[in-house]
Order: C-alpha cells, then sequence, then structure tokens
C-alpha cells in the first residue's frame, strides 16, 4: 500500500536514513535535516511517500522545491499535490532527470519558468588540490560584511538574473550573509577594501558540503585568481565543514567548468534548476 502525507519530527531518522545514499546530491536537504534533528523542531515543509511502511521518496517544499529518491510513480503523486497546492518557492532544483520530469508534470499550472537549466554538473572533490592555494584566501570577518555584501549581490544578480535584494528582501538577504559569516563559511581574498575573490560554503553536513557564489571581481577576471582561490576553499571546507566539497555549475559556463577542472573537481552527477 502506497500514500503520500506530510512527514512529522519522528519522520527524521528514516529521512536521515534516505539522504545518507547520495550525500553529495542531497546534501542541501541533508542539512536542513540535521538542523531539525538538533533542534527537535521540523521547520521545513516535507512530502514523504510511503509503500509498504517504508520511506521511499521525498519532496522537500521551501524556498525551492527539492525532489529526493524520486521515481515515475512518487512523481506522479507528488505532482498531484503540487497541481492542489498551486506553485511553490522560486525554484525546483535537484537531479536532473528528476526535475524535469516533475517540472513536466506540473509546468501546465505552475509555468511560465523564468528560465530552465538543465544541465548543471554535480561536481565532488574528496582531498586537497593539487594546485597550491591562494594563501590570501580567509575567512571573512563579521565587520567586514560591508565589504563582501556588494560582491555577494553582484554575482547573484549574475547568476540568477534578478537581485537578491529586489522587493524589499534586502534586510533578510543581508541576515542571510551575517549567518554564513558567522559561521565562518565566507571565504575570500580581500583587497585594499574590496572583494577580488569569493565563495560561500551554504550549506555543510557531517560527510559533505556544497560551495555557491563563486565569484572573481569583473576587472580581475583571467588574472589566474580562481583556480588557487578554489584550491583554498577546497583546503579551508575539508578542515571546517566536511571531508568531500561540492557544488554544481551550468555547463555553458565554460570559463568555471575549465577553474573546477583544474582545482580536481570530478563530476558525479547532473543536476537542473527550473527558475520562477
Amino acid at each position: 500500500m502506497s500514500a503520500v502525507r506530510p512527514l512529522v519530527i519522528d519522520d527524521l531518522p528514516r529521512l536521515s536514513a534516505l539522504l545518507d545514499a547520495d550525500p553529495v546530491a542531497n546534501c542541501f536537504v541533508g542539512a536542513v535535516v540535521d538542523v531539525a534533528m538538533r533542534s527537535g523542531r521540523l521547520g521545513s515543509e516535507f512530502l514523504g511517500y510511503e509503500h509498504d511502511g517504508a520511506l521511499v521518496s521525498v519532496l522537500y517544499l521551501g524556498a525551492n522545491v527539492i525532489p529526493v529518491a524520486t521515481s515515475d510513480e512518487t512523481r506522479a503523486a507528488f505532482a498531484d499535490r503540487l497541481l492542489l497546492t498551486g506553485r511553490r518557492g522560486s525554484s525546483i532544483v535537484g537531479p536532473a532527470d528528476e526535475v524535469l520530469d516533475l517540472w513536466e508534470r506540473v509546468r501546465h499550472r505552475w509555468g511560465p519558468a523564468r528560465e530552465v537549466r538543465a544541465a548543471q554538473p554535480l561536481l565532488m572533490i574528496d582531498r586537497d588540490s593539487d594546485v597550491a592555494p591562494d594563501p590570501e584566501v580567509r575567512p571573512v570577518l563579521a565587520e567586514e560584511i560591508d565589504i563582501l555584501l556588494p560582491a555577494c549581490v553582484d554575482m547573484f544578480t549574475e547568476e540568477v538574473g534578478v537581485s537578491p535584494v529586489a522587493g524589499g528582501a534586502g534586510s533578510a538577504y543581508r541576515a542571510r550573509i551575517a549567518e554564513i559569516i558567522r559561521g565562518g563559511r565566507a571565504l575570500a581574498r580581500i583587497e585594499d577594501g574590496r572583494v577580488a575573490f569569493k565563495a560561500e560554503v551554504g550549506v555543510t553536513t557531517q560527510r559533505a558540503c556544497q560551495v555557491q557564489g563563486v565569484w572573481v571581481a569583473p576587472d580581475l577576471r583571467g588574472s589566474g585568481l580562481s583556480v588557487p582561490g578554489m584550491a583554498a576553499v577546497v583546503k579551508i571546507a575539508r578542515r571546517t565543514c566536511a571531508p568531500i566539497v561540492s557544488l554544481y555549475v551550468n555547463d555553458f559556463n565554460v570559463a568555471a567548468r575549465r577553474c573546477y577542472d583544474a582545482v580536481g573537481f570530478v563530476q558525479v552527477g547532473t543536476f537542473a534548476t527550473v527558475l520562477f
């Protein structure tokens, strides 16, 4: 017998076990679950699909909609729920085959999408890079938030196509960057009071962490900062966050892919993102 239902706090051990099957692909949701298990409170919404009492698939419903270990059957069931509730979040993101199929099932009610990025290589590295790390890349200090924040806004706007501070969201975005800084997860090379290179460890679990926001100041691109900078990010993240460092990148971003190849990242999957 199969059923879709909202998950509750008592479901967390089974959800955690499901995520452990692929700690790299499931890093974002894994970090959410880790927080919930520590706090004893389920602060996010999950739909679970059970078959004969076993939890076999999950759909995370937050700012992003993220499918976890879904199949044709479970995506059809989740899609039926999503069509009833209406569009959720600002994107659907995760393993490409799952995301694109789920999108096809809901697009007639949820669309149109602002953009569909159908092929985003999921990369990981579980060792320090052979490249010498940039010794100037370091954790950003709390008092440097006003130096880091403009670079974060520029990177987000360039990557996503909309500003993260639009529509009155500036305070919330600043608070998010401040939280990352407090956690020692904002890493940057700062020269003469401005960011030359930066990246953040967006989420982390005990087994894997996920890097986001990799950015080089436009006038410094091509000057050789990105490869040693990312080598430094890997080294620091592996010592302070988790032994596996991951990220996903747009397939058309040739310069970034060359950088990650040079650092030693390897592809372990393909993500897709549907942006609204």
